[in-house]
C-alpha cells in the first residue's frame, strides 16, 4: 500500500487536483447527509403512536407491549383537550410540541420546517428535495471526474518515468528481463495502478470522513442505539481483512502468469515464420493454451475472493440496521423523525465499507502492480556519466584496450586481453562462438562496463567522456537489422533532423532508393513491427 500512495505522491503537480479530487468528496458526503435531513423534516410533520403514549422522561423506557388500555385513556385526555374524543394532526402536534424532547436533532428539523414553512406547504418541501437531489448529483459527478483525472494523470506520468528509466539502464538488465515482463508492466501494470488509485481515493479519502461523521450523529442521537453497531463491527472487518490476503496472493501469481503469457505470445509472433516453416503450429497452440488456462484459474480464484466479500457484508450489515430499528422503535420508543435520520447515518457509514469491500481486490490488485513497477524503478543505472564528464568530438588517434577483463553471470569472456587500433586502420576480429567478439564491440559504447583493465580512446578512459557523445562518435551495423514501427524516413534519419534530400542522398548510397519508390507512400510509407512488410535484403539497406 505504501508503494501505491508513493506513485500518487511523487509527482507533486498533481497536489492541487487531489485537493480539489478531496473537497469534491467532501461536498459529496454533505449533500449525502443532508438528504437524510430532508427525509427526517419530511417524516416530523407527523406524530407516530410510540412517540405519542411513551412516557414523558427521556430516562424512563417503555416498549410498546407495556402500555396499557389506561395508559392509552389518560395520554387521549391530554393529547385531546377539547374532549371531542378525536385526536387530530394539529392536536398530536401540539402535544409533541409541549414534550418535545430536548434533542439538538429534533430543535433543527422543526425550526427548519417553520422557517421554510415545510409543515405547510408541500411544494417547498418537494422543491427542497429536488434541489438536494441536484447538489448531490452535481458533486456526485465531480467528484467521480476529477478522481478518474487524478488516477489518469498518474498512470501517464508513471509510464513515462517507467520508460525513460529502463531507457538508463544497461543492457545487463536486459538480459535478466525478457520482454514480456517489461511491456506487462509498462502497459498492464501502469493501468491496474490507476485502476485502483481511482478506488483508493475515494475510500482512503472520502471513506473515513463519511463514516466518521456519520457514526458522530449516530452516538449524538443515542449513545444506546449505537452500541449496537459496535456489535456489528468486529464480523465486518475480519472478512475483508482474511479475503484481502488471500486476494493479494493470488493477485500475484496472476500477474507473473500474465508476463510468461505475454512471453509466450510476443515470441509466437516474432518467430511465426520459424514456427510455420518448421510445422510447429501445434506445439505453439499447447504453450499457449497451458498459460492461458492457468491465467483463467487465476482469475477465477481471485473473483471468487473478491465477489464472497460482498454478500457477506450486506448480511451483516442488514441484521445490523434491522436491530436497530427495533430496538429504536420497540424499545427506546424513538421519534420517527429521529429513527430515520438515525438509520440513514447508519446507513452511509455502513455502505462505504461495502464499497471498500467491493474495490478492495482491484486495490489489492494495484498494491502488487505498484511492486512489481518499482522493482524495475528501484533499480539505479550502474553506468553513468562521472562528474566533468568530456565531450568526444573526434576520433584522432587510438583506441586502447589496456588488460581488459569481462565476465557475465560469473563466467570470464574476455581475460586479460590488450590491443590497439590506429586511426585509419581497418581491424578484424576473429574468433570461435563464444569467445568475446561480440562483447568487445559493445563494451566500446559502453553498453557494459568492463570489471578489469580500461578502454582509452586518445589516451583517456572511456568514462571521461559522456555516454551520448561517445555513440554519437560510433557507427554500428548490426547482424539482424532491426526497424521501428514509423515511416522509411523516420527509420532512416532515426531521431536526427535531416532534409529529405539528404535522406535520399542516404537511401541512394544504400541502394535503397529504387525499391523505396515503388513503395505505396514512398519515403512516407509506414513499416509494421520490425518491418516485416520489406523483404530481408531491403530490410538490410535500410
Amino acid at each position: 500500500m505504501k508503494l501505491l500512495l508513493k506513485a500518487a505522491l511523487h509527482h507533486r503537480k498533481h497536489f492541487t487536483l487531489l485537493i480539489f479530487t478531496f473537497l469534491t468528496l467532501f461536498a459529496l458526503t454533505i449533500a449525502s447527509q443532508m438528504e437524510m435531513f430532508a427525509l427526517g423534516i419530511l417524516s416530523s410533520n407527523g406524530a407516530d403512536f410510540f412517540a405519542l403514549f411513551s412516557p414523558k422522561k427521556e430516562e424512563v423506557i417503555r416498549s410498546h407491549d407495556a402500555i396499557s388500555l389506561h395508559d392509552v385513556k389518560v395520554k387521549w385526555h391530554e393529547i385531546d383537550t377539547e374532549g371531542s374524543g378525536i385526536i387530530t394532526k394539529e392536536k398530536a402536534a401540539a402535544y409533541m410540541e409541549k414534550r418535545r424532547e430536548t434533542n439538538p436533532l429534533n430543535w433543527i428539523l422543526r425550526n427548519t420546517a417553520k422557517t421554510f414553512h415545510l409543515s405547510d406547504n408541500i411544494n417547498v418541501l418537494i422543491g427542497l428535495l429536488v434541489v438536494i437531489a441536484v447538489f448531490k448529483a452535481i458533486w456526485l459527478f465531480l467528484s467521480r471526474f476529477t478522481t478518474q483525472l487524478f488516477a489518469i494523470r498518474i498512470s501517464r506520468d508513471l509510464r513515462q518515468r517507467y520508460f525513460e528509466h529502463i531507457q538508463s539502464l544497461p543492457m545487463s538488465f536486459y538480459q535478466e528481463y525478457n520482454i514480456g515482463s517489461l511491456s506487462s508492466r509498462v502497459v498492464g501494470d501502469a493501468g491496474q495502478i490507476a485502476s485502483s488509485l481511482n478506488s483508493s481515493v475515494t475510500n482512503f479519502l472520502q471513506t473515513p470522513f463519511t463514516i466518521v461523521t456519520s457514526l458522530l450523529v449516530c452516538f449524538y442521537l443515542s449513545w444506546q442505539l449505537s452500541l449496537v453497531i459496535l456489535v456489528g463491527l468486529p464480523m465486518i472487518i475480519m472478512p475483508i481483512v482474511f479475503l484481502a490476503k488471500r486476494v493479494k496472493r493470488v493477485t500475484r501469481q496472476l500477474q507473473l502468469n500474465q508476463e510468461r503469457f505475454a512471453s509466450v505470445l510476443i515470441d509466437f509472433l516474432a518467430g511465426i515464420q520459424t514456427v510455420k516453416i518448421f510445422a510447429m503450429e501445434l506445439f505453439s497452440r499447447k504453450k499457449y493454451e497451458e498459460q492461458n488456462d492457468r491465467m483463467a484459474v487465476l482469475e477465477s480464484k481471485t473473483a471468487k475472493y473478491a465477489l464472497l466479500t460482498r454478500p457477506i457484508l450486506h448480511a451483516i450489515t442488514t441484521l445490523c440496521i434491522a436491530g436497530v430499528v427495533i430496538f429504536g422503535l420497540y424499545t427506546l420508543g424513538m421519534p420517527l423523525s429521529q429513527l430515520i435520520v438515525f438509520s440513514g447515518m447508519l446507513h452511509l457509514a455502513y455502505e462505504p465499507v461495502k464499497k471498500f469491500a467491493d474495490e478492495n481486490a482491484n486495490i489489492q490488485r494495484g498494491v502488487v502492480a505498484a511492486e512489481r513497477m518499482f522493482e524495475v524503478l528501484n533499480i539505479k543505472p550502474h553506468i553513468e556519466d562521472q562528474d566533468g564528464a568530456l565531450e568526444l568530438s573526434g576520433f584522432n588517434d587510438s583506441i586502447e584496450f589496456d588488460r581488459v577483463w569481462f565476465r557475465y553471470q560469473g563466467e570470464w569472456i574476455l581475460k586479460d586481453v590488450s590491443f590497439t587500433v590506429r586511426k585509419g586502420q581497418t581491424v578484424a576480429i576473429v574468433g570461435p562462438t563464444g569467445a568475446g567478439k561480440s562483447t568487445i564491440v559493445q563494451l566500446l559504447p559502453r553498453l557494459y562496463e568492463v570489471q578489469k583493465g580500461e578502454i582509452r580512446i586518445d589516451g583517456k578512459p572511456l568514462n571521461a567522456y559522456t555516454q551520448k557523445s561517445l555513440r554519437e562518435n560510433i557507427a554500428f551495423v548490426s547482424q539482424r537489422p532491426f526497424l521501428f514501427y514509423d515511416t522509411v524516413a523516420a527509420n532512416i534519419s532515426f531521431g536526427r533532423h535531416f532534409s529529405q534530400e539528404e535522406i535520399e542522398n542516404s537511401a541512394k548510397r544504400a541502394h535503397a532508393h529504387e525499391f523505396i519508390k515503388e513503395l505505396p507512400d514512398k519515403y512516407h510509407t509506414m513499416l509494421t513491427d520490425a518491418g516485416q512488410n520489406l523483404s530481408g535484403g531491403q530490410q538490410q539497406r535500410l
